[in-house]
């Protein structure tokens, strides 16, 4: 008897232990504390720009920027503007182009620089940009003078081609080495290349904000995609975005990941005004 109490005591305790659900993310707000997704939305309408910084390879992340567009677009409809890192200022009159039904898919693929997961990831928001009519801002530098920056120097922007210059920062590029964003590249490249690997992030950070300017417009709100190292503890992007216009409403949302999410470690408290944490074991999308 004492044998089948303590067998039905271990299978209550066994069962007890599965018991619940298996979260694929949790939210959380800057201060750590969980959070919804209809809190974030609600801040998120009250924003000039949204940053909503991704983890480039991971599916959460990817959903939540389509739904969280396809919600906004409920509210704001053509006062929505959308725009991403992963699109190259040089790329603008082809992805316009596509948007318009001039361009098709095949020939956005051969005359645009897409990302490799571009057709699971990037593509749905591009689409809904094209159905609904949305402008879509290729927003980052050409890559080829992110690499000169690293590899040259910042200066050596000085020297390319005026027609090219339209498609960065204006120069010279303000920056700030002090920047926990920027501190840490130069840390974690233990001094390699000196300042040149944090500036090449940064004139990406500082290009990515020129053009978000450049396309908002007052009572109008911009989501950026962007991954979450250019955003995140409202640095980056948004330091840039801020050096020109002070009272513009920035909203950012930033992703991470944990071996478990029920808790945010402390760690991630203050990333960005809503936190995206998702399991590492999440299936990857590249």
């Amino acid at each position: 008897m004492n044998i089948k109490i303590l067998s039905i005591s271990l299978l209550v305790t066994i069962l007890f232990a599965f018991k619940g659900d298996k979260p694929a993310y949790q939210l959380y707000d800057i201060k750590g504390k969980e959070s919804n997704y209809d809190k974030l939305l609600k801040d998120a309408l009250e924003a000039d720009v949204i940053l909503f910084g991704e983890l480039h390879d991971n599916p959460i992340c990817h959903w939540l920027q389509l739904e969280l567009t396809k919600d906004l677009y409920k509210i704001k409809e053509n006062n929505l503007i959308l725009g991403a890192e992963m699109f190259e200022a040089d790329d603008q009159v082809a992805l316009t182009e596509y948007l318009q039904g001039k361009l098709s898919e095949k020939t956005l693929k051969d005359e645009v620089k897409l990302w490799p997961n571009f057709k699971t990831d990037y593509k749905p928001l591009l689409d809904f940009a094209k159905t609904n009519h949305l402008n879509f801002v290729a927003a980052n530098i050409p890559r080829r003078y992110a690499n000169m920056v690293y590899s040259k120097g910042i200066e050596k922007l000085d020297s390319i081609d005026a027609e090219a210059k339209k498609w960065i920062s204006p120069l010279p590029m303000k920056y700030d080495a002090n920047l926990k964003c920027y501190k840490e590249i130069f840390e974690s490249a233990g001094g390699h290349g000196g300042e040149n690997l944090p500036k090449s992030q940064a004139i990406k950070d500082a290009t990515m904000a020129y053009f978000i300017l450049k396309n908002w417009t007052k009572k109008k709100t911009f989501i950026h995609y962007n991954g979450t190292y250019h955003s995140n503890y409202h640095q980056g992007i948004e330091w840039y975005l801020k050096q020109e216009n002070p009272n513009l409403k920035v909203f950012t949302i930033a992703s991470t990941e944990q071996t478990a999410i029920d808790t945010l470690a402390k760690a991630s408290n203050g990333l960005a005004d809503y936190i995206i944490c998702v399991p590492e074991s999440m299936t990857k999308t590249q």
